[in-house]
């Protein structure tokens, strides 16, 4: 099993990067956000489907959604 490397030991293995290797690697980290994001909101979408499907949720006008959170 691999060992976990901490915070800081990343951040000084990043340092020994060239300054290409560090972009690259900023690219492809935000990448890898952007799509978790993507999965996360589609997870709660196909959630959110469901249960209206269900009859759990009832369509809300924008209005009516504020009206609820500023209530």
């Amino acid at each position: 099993m691999a060992k976990a490397t901490s915070f800081g030991e990343l951040l000084e293995a990043v340092d020994h990067l060239s300054l290409d290797e560090q972009e690259s690697l900023i690219d492809i980290v935000r990448h890898r956000i952007a799509e978790y994001r993507r999965q996360e909101i589609s997870s709660l979408i196909s959630s959110a489907r469901k249960e209206y499907q269900q009859g759990k949720l009832s369509p809300e006008t924008p209005q009516d959604i504020m009206d609820s959170i500023l209530s």
